[in-house]
Order: structure tokens, then C-alpha cells, then sequence
């Protein structure tokens, strides 16, 4: 799964995902794309997950480009833990996702192929999608 090697801090405040993403909105490497259109909080697991999905219905043609990086460590107290004694040890990694951000990109396989394997990865993704197409010139 995809962790940061180090980071500064060991634990982050929470924060909020407000607006639309800045960049990473367009398809750079493959012709077709997943793109995010809620703003939401993708853990490495369902990133993970949605890349073998991917690859896996392609069968190994082409390639794949994860175009996300989980750097947020999401800390949880354990249950029935009472109030204080400090914040909680890191649980997990996540990615902040805004919409219009592109997840995957894919290419070197048809459009039907492409299609059917990002609606599989889609499903392994805890954001709504939309599957993007280059626009032929």
C-alpha cells in the first residue's frame, strides 16, 4: 500500500475539503480517466484496491497511472476509550480528493476494455466518478 517514506509531523489536524480542484484536472498521461466529483477523504486501501481492479481487468495490456498520493495520516482513539489523554495513533493513510481531481488514467486498450476497467476500480472508491475520454485531435 502507498504510505509517505517520512513526513515532518506524525499526526494531522482533521481539516475541511472545500472548493474544486486547483490542479491535476486533465488527462497528462494516458487517453481515458477516472475523475473525482465529490470531495472526499480515498484511504491507500481503496486506492490499492481499485488499482488491482484496473489492472486486472485489463489484463495486464497497457498501463496505468495513479495520479493520488495518500500523505494524510487519520489517527482514531480506540472504541470505548474515554475522553482526553491525548489524540489518538495514526491508523491509516488518506488522500484529500476534490472534485474534478483525475484518480487514474489509463492507457494502450480499447475503449470498451478501459471503460468496464475504471467502472470496477470505481466501485472500490468511496468518491462518485466519471470516466473521462482525451479529446481526439
Amino acid at each position: 500500500m502507498l504510505s509517505p517514506k517520512k513526513t515532518k509531523f506524525r499526526k494531522q489536524f482533521k481539516g475541511r475539503i472545500h472548493g474544486v480542484a486547483k490542479g491535476g484536472t486533465d488527462l497528462n498521461f494516458g487517453q481515458y480517466g477516472l475523475k473525482a466529483l465529490d470531495p472526499e477523504r480515498v484511504n491507500a486501501r481503496e486506492i490499492e484496491a481499485a488499482r488491482r481492479a484496473i489492472t486486472r481487468e485489463m489484463k495486464r495490456m497497457g498501463r496505468v497511472w495513479i495520479r493520488i498520493f495518500p500523505d494524510v495520516p487519520v489517527s482514531s482513539k480506540p472504541t470505548e476509550v474515554r475522553m482526553g489523554k491525548g489524540k489518538g495513533a495514526p491508523e491509516f493513510w488518506a488522500c484529500r480528493v476534490k472534485p474534478g481531481r483525475i484518480m487514474f488514467e489509463i492507457d494502450g486498450v480499447s475503449e470498451e476494455i478501459a471503460r468496464e476497467a475504471l467502472r470496477l476500480g470505481a466501485a472500490k472508491l468511496s468518491v462518485r466518478t466519471r470516466f473521462v475520454q482525451r479529446i481526439a485531435e
